[in-house]
Formats: structure tokens, sequence, C-alpha cells
């Protein structure tokens, strides 16, 4: 895919999320100067744009170091947002680098189901694909059937080797076989689907001990990533999935899924303030290209309104 048509698809994805903070910029401006009043309508703005409080505090006393007392465009304050913006993108954007010696790199992918976790695997796979790296999925979802049906239609789509077991099943031993299969074949990165459930936090923290104990077994080093797959469009709803996932997964990354068409875009920037957690894709559509490593400069300007 060219860059161009990602940079459209950028556009798109996030075109909702636009025009909503550039609504609520528009409003602000009515003031020749940047005064208290205005920056305080410049939080708020950010606020209700989904960019969460933490980051338009930081914003506003950017904006305030800078620009305090001074007369101020429309044009000016959304360039000088998206300048801020990208300060807090620029550190977490960070694409998944294989690098595991001996391989393979064993990638925990979580998330809550229904947030684009499975599609979001196949996704992944084809990004690893497309740089030469030899894939392999693992289903270790293997409470939902329909989770390993939807990973073995994806797997045989892209072409890549999957590890299942039943229905029921235990999944560490879907991933100690997965890893014995792709240490013994020579598989770059091994990429295993987890359970989605988080109303018992328990279970869920025992069964990902154990598969990290098996993991231990065959390659102390792994899992190498624990990624968290979150889907934009439940706003703040997103940013409590991370706290959860944190304390039970121990979550190394995070990936943004459902970005298109949805308002809340503004959402990466808050997570990216209150966790620092590195950022290593975007999905802006259905597509199994549509999930790309993100230009943070770009995707600031895109979010303000400014590109």
């Amino acid at each position: 895919m060219s860059d161009k048509s990602w940079t459209e698809r950028l556009f798109g994805g996030f075109r909702k999320t636009s025009e909503r903070l550039g609504e609520n910029l528009t409003a602000v401006v009515g003031t020749a100067k940047l005064d208290d009043t205005t920056l305080d309508e410049v939080e708020d703005a950010l606020i209700v744009s989904d960019l969460g409080p933490a980051a338009a505090r930081r914003i506003r006393t950017k904006l305030a170091e800078k620009r305090f007392g001074l007369a101020i465009t429309e044009r000016e304050l959304k360039e000088a947002v998206a300048d801020e913006i990208a300060e807090i993108l620029r550190p977490v954007a960070r694409p998944l680098q294989i690098t595991a010696f001996p391989r393979p790199q064993v990638i925990l992918v979580i998330g809550v189901n229904g947030s684009g976790k499975t599609t979001t695997i196949a996704k992944l796979a084809h990004l690893f694909q497309e740089d030469d790296y030899g894939v392999m999925l693992a289903a270790g979802d293997t409470f939902r059937a329909a989770a390993i049906g939807q990973l073995k239609v994806w797997a045989d789509r892209i072409g890549v080797p999957i590890v299942t077991g039943p229905e029921g099943g235990d999944p560490a031993s879907v991933v100690f076989d997965a890893v014995k299969l792709a240490t013994d074949t020579g598989i770059d990165a091994l990429v295993v689907d987890t359970a989605g459930r988080l109303q018992n936090k328990r279970e869920l923290m025992d069964e990902l001990a154990k598969i990290r104990r098996v993991l231990g077994r065959l390659n102390p080093e792994a899992p190498h990533d624990v990624v968290l797959v979150l889907d934009a469009t439940n706003g703040q709803n997103a940013l409590s999935q991370i706290d959860v996932f944190k304390e039970v997964a121990g979550v190394t990354g995070l990936i943004m899924t459902k970005l298109d068409g949805t308002a809340r875009g503004g959402v990466l920037v808050a997570a990216a303030e209150q966790y620092g957690l590195p950022i290593h894709a975007i999905g802006v559509g259905e597509k199994i290209d549509d999930l790309r490593p993100f230009d943070p400069d770009l995707v600031a300007r895109v979010i303000a309104g400014v590109a």
C-alpha cells in the first residue's frame, strides 16, 4: 500500500475526531488575546474531544508559557495544539520490532472480546510478512469456538501456519505446542491470541501466569511482548482497560483499533499522556493493510485539523 493511500485513510479515520475538536476550538477563539478565560475554554474543548484531563492540562500549560497575553487566530491556535499533541505522541510511537534471539519472538495479544483483537492479530501478522518475517499464529483463546474459527480463517487467508487446540482446552498447552513448532521450523514471530474475559480477573490472571510459566520453560525471554488491543470507540473506557490489563497481564505496548468513523480518536492522545506505553500501531479500517505504525506529527496535525 502506498504512503499516499495510508495518509488518505488516516484522514478519513480521524475526520470525525478532527471535526469535533475543530468545532470545539473554533468556539473558543472569540477573544483577541490568549488570556485565562480563553485557556480555560481551550482546556475544556480538549477534554470534551476525548484527549483527557492530563493531556488537556499539559497543552494548556504549554500554550500559556508560549503565547499568554498574545493575540491568536483560530489557525494559530490549531497549529499550536497540533505541536503539543505531537510532543505527547512522539515518545510512544514505536513500531513492534522483531529482535528476539533465539527466535521466535513471542507476542501475547490481549484485549476484551469485541475490541477487534482477532482481526488485529491477522493484520499484525500481515505487517510482519511485509517485512519478510516468518509468522505463526496460536489460538490461545480456547474458550470461544468462534475465536478459534475466526483466527483459522485469517491464517488461511494470509497464508500463515496456525496452532489450535480443542474448544475449552488448556491455552497453555496450545502455546507450548506453538512455541515448540515455531522454534523447530525457524519462525521469526509467534503471535498468540489469549482470552478476552475480564469478568473474572483472578481466572484470567491465573491463565496468563500459567502461559508465562510454560513459555519460560521453552524460552526464558518469552513472552517478549504483551500487546493490548483497544477499541477507540470506547473512548475513556478504553483507558480503564489499560489499568486493569497492566495489573493482570503486564502490558508492554498498545494497538488502537477502530479509529475509522469514531469521534473519539483523541483517546489515542489520552492514552499516550496518561500511560506512556508504546503505541505500536493504529487501525483505521477493515482491510488487511489498515493497521500501520503511525507518524506522530502527521496524526497530531490530522487530529487538530491542520494537516
